[in-house]
């Protein structure tokens, strides 16, 4: 029995024992598994956003990737495979390397990109670039596109034209620079893409100067097109039917384009009375060709650019007519036809003159306190080149100009006695520009800031290259630039690159916050979760 009783008491010595180790292996075991599920759960916070996109559905992704920057977008698209096929899918926008050895390439490129709708196909002038066939597939394969941009592509003629204007129906904007096809090819757009509203044609060589070059136009983009701009071209006139068929258009800008313009212009206003703005640089025109432009009613936008043959007479014309003229810009090559006498029936007629651009122009005290009284709603100013804009002007503007926002004055007898006059003129004065005026000094360019602290102030004595002037003609060589000042040009934050897809990742939630889009996506998840937990 005692061995019995002591045997009994070994065992369930053992047995507690045995049941402690086990409870010491089963705590130890749990302990190291709430020490994995916490690493998991941190490791689940860090990489959490991973998990917040996988259950976003592609056109939230879509729209993030299209707040990103191009350089981002490439990032992304290597992070994996959805997101490349999302990336792809989601691009509308396009531009190509356009030289001869991409055409073995264009299946594979467009099969990624097949929802693309603006495409630029670009090619150096020293290399061989794609021709018809290449530009057939590629019609082929976007047919939705509304935008296309051909720039040095020598090697396309009038056939790879026509097919892909056969293909590309919906095309709304048509932009090409530098290339070779003639007026069978520039038809062929026109009369297979009858929603074309857009046309810009520069340096095409394939058409024929002279008498026997081919009419181009109407075709039935006519009725929809709404601007043509002509730059560089051997004989632009040759556009006529174009531009005289286009009856709703709104915009036609003629940069160096040979042949006589005024009789061509008596024909396009009695056909096409909607436009308001012309914009003609360095064509040949006269006073017969602004008598006749005196006749479109609605005009609101001029720019006469180096037009020798333009008088106080002919801008007379249209101001007496064009009463609704908001922006004049005349460079008067020096020429001394345009004066005084033309700018005070501007300031009789068109009271809702806003801005107004001068180069080569010499304006007395007598317009321009004409121009400043009458036009009270005259925000931007631009003096450049003039020999007789002085002291007495610039007060005589600082005196007069109750609205004027934005001043810029080059090249004029001006000193720090006109900075003076500034200083307590114009109320509604933001930023001024002064450039290459001997007698300004940054001494009183400086009190001027003094004394109008909150006036941005931009003094170019004329010793270093002036980095502001474009390459373009007209106002833009003189570094005169006025841009639109609208709240649409603030752009989203960009974003920096990353190296990896990881913190690529994390910078893509920072744009979750300003969608509202993707923001309800991820509160209907987070319910939906909620709920299922519950």
């Amino acid at each position: 029995m005692g061995q019995s009783v002591s045997t009994a008491k070994l065992t369930s010595r053992r047995d507690c024992n045995r049941s402690q180790r086990s409870k010491s292996k089963s705590t130890a075991l749990i302990g190291q598994m709430q020490a994995e599920e916490a690493e998991e759960v941190e490791r689940n916070s860090i990489d959490g956003l991973s998990d917040i996109i996988s259950v976003l559905p592609d056109e939230c992704l879509a729209c993030i990737f299209q707040s990103l920057t191009p350089g981002d977008r490439k990032r992304c698209s290597l992070v994996c495979r959805r997101w490349l096929r999302i990336e792809g899918q989601s691009r509308h926008r396009l531009s190509l390397n356009a030289q001869s050895d991409l055409h073995p390439h264009i299946p594979s490129i467009f099969s990624r990109f097949d929802a693309v709708t603006k495409l630029a196909l670009k090619c150096d002038r020293r290399s061989v670039s794609i021709g018809d066939e290449a530009l057939a597939q590629i019609s082929e394969h976007c047919r939705n596109l509304t935008r296309l941009k051909l720039r040095a592509c020598r090697d396309l003629t009038d056939a790879g034209m026509l097919a892909f204007a056969k293909n590309c129906k919906c095309l709304k904007k048509l932009s090409c620079g530098s290339c070779t096809f003639g007026a069978k090819g520039m038809n062929a757009v026109l009369d297979y893409c009858p929603a074309l509203e857009e046309l810009s044609v520069k340096r095409l060589r394939g058409i024929t100067d002279g008498a026997a070059a081919e009419p181009i136009g109407p075709g039935v983009a006519a009725a929809s097109l709404k601007s043509i701009c002509l730059k560089e071209l051997y004989n632009g006139q040759c556009f006529g039917p174009l531009i005289v068929g286009a009856k709703n258009l709104r915009s036609l800008k003629l940069f160096r384009c040979s042949g006589d313009w005024d009789k061509l212009f008596p024909l396009i206003v009695d056909r096409v009375t909607g436009i308001v703005e012309i914009h003609m640089e360095r064509i040949q025109v006269s006073d017969i060709g602004l008598t006749a432009i005196s006749n479109c009613l609605n005009l609101e936008i001029l720019h006469l650019v180096k037009t020798p043959e333009c008088t106080n007479v002919g801008l007379g014309s249209v101001a007496e007519k064009c009463r609704l003229l908001r922006k004049l810009h005349i460079d008067g090559w020096k020429a001394n036809r345009i004066g005084d006498q033309g700018l005070i029936a501007v300031a009789k007629c068109c009271l809702n003159l806003q801005e107004l651009v001068l180069i080569g122009v010499n304006p007395t005290k007598i317009s321009l306190e004409m121009l400043a009284s009458n036009c009270q709603n005259l925000e931007r100013l631009a003096l450049c080149g003039s020999d007789t804009v002085g002291d007495a002007e610039i007060s005589c503007i600082a005196l007069k100009c109750i609205a004027l926002k934005k001043l810029c004055i080059k090249s004029c007898p001006v000193s720090d006695q006109g900075m003076e006059a500034l200083a307590s003129g114009c109320p509604n004065l933001v930023k001024v520009k002064v450039k290459k005026c001997r007698g300004v000094t940054s001494e009183g360019v400086e009190w001027l800031r003094t004394n109008r602290g909150s006036l941005v102030i931009n003094l170019d004595t004329g010793e270093q290259l002036d980095a502001s002037a474009s390459d373009g003609g007209g106002a833009q060589d003189n570094g005169v630039e006025f841009p639109p000042m609208v709240a649409s040009q603030i752009g989203a934050p960009s974003i920096a690159s990353s190296s990896t897809g990881r913190s690529t990742s994390h910078k893509l939630l920072g744009l979750l916050s300003g969608m509202s889009l993707v923001a309800c996506t991820l509160r209907r998840f987070g319910n939906s979760n909620g709920s299922s937990q519950s």
